[in-house]
């Protein structure tokens, strides 16, 4: 399918915290840009009570499975109800380990979560996480201060994936959108500029896609928030906010989330 608006719903179904799936998912979805893939984790499953609650919201939403379970008797419990369900699965795993089991010669110890060591490096990422979740949107202004990078930008520039994906690279990171209507936080203009990031949009791109939003919240596509003179002026006052600060500055237009977040990280280094 080529419409730029279906976007496919694939739930990851883990018996950790789900970075593995979710990692797989977003490397094949990035071979069908500028397709959007809804990727939606259901973590820690520890039980069949746990399977049959992802699967009520997976037929609900008509996605895909896909699955990073090394218990047998959960990844065997998961296939019979996909198939019971007509659900597309993906067994990431099953096959790996089965295939391993027979070269090493050995069975395999079917223990979850051995791939994150309790470590300083697994719990920074976890923080990072919490941060990005907790700073989101310009929430709490104190984030600004905490943050290791600040986003700064107009509403639909990927501030809130961005977050996430730096957090996954140990980045605490706050996001805060400007708004004509609404002041800044004074705490952006008293930390370093550079450790600040303006996001810049071109104005018919930001369009198409917030009427992509609004069509998809089942919401008229000629609502102010994409009408193209109220996003002239939000991306103008934008513009002024983010000469004052001084700040590096990213156009996010044709760029994927993975591109601007490394973009963002070789400036950082």
């Amino acid at each position: 399918m080529n419409d730029q608006t279906f976007a496919p719903v694939v739930y990851v179904l883990s018996d950790s915290a789900g970075d593995t799936g979710d990692s797989v998912v977003r490397a094949a979805a990035a071979q069908f840009y500028p397709v959007q893939v809804d990727i939606r984790r259901s973590s820690f499953i520890v039980d069949r009570s746990d399977v049959d609650k992802a699967i009520v919201d997976v037929v609900r939403d008509r996605a895909i499975i896909l699955f990073t379970l090394v218990v047998p008797q959960l990844r065997d419990y998961v296939i019979e109800l996909a198939v019971k369900h007509g659900i597309p699965y993906i067994d990431t795993l099953g096959p790996v380990i089965s295939s391993l089991e027979k070269v090493i010669g050995q069975e395999s110890r079917h223990k979850p979560g051995m791939i994150h060591e309790l470590n300083e490096d697994y719990f920074r990422k976890v923080e990072a996480v919490e941060f990005a979740v907790k700073y989101d949107d310009g929430r709490d202004p104190m984030g600004v201060l905490k943050a290791d990078i600040v986003l700064v930008g107009v509403s639909r520039t990927s501030k809130t994936p961005l977050s996430m994906y730096l957090a996954y690279k140990k980045f605490k990171v706050a996001n805060v959108p400007l708004v004509p209507e609404l002041k800044p936080p004074n705490e952006l203009f008293t930390v370093s500029k550079r450790k600040i990031i303006g996001l810049t949009i071109n104005p018919d791109k930001l369009n198409q896609i917030r009427k992509e939003r609004l069509k998809a919240l089942g919401l008229a596509g000629d609502a102010n928030y994409a009408n193209v003179n109220r996003i002239v002026s939000e991306l103008e006052y934008s513009q002024r906010i983010i000469e004052k600060l001084g700040c590096h500055v990213i156009d996010v237009s044709t760029r994927a989330v993975e591109e601007t977040a490394s973009l963002i990280i070789d400036f950082m280094r």
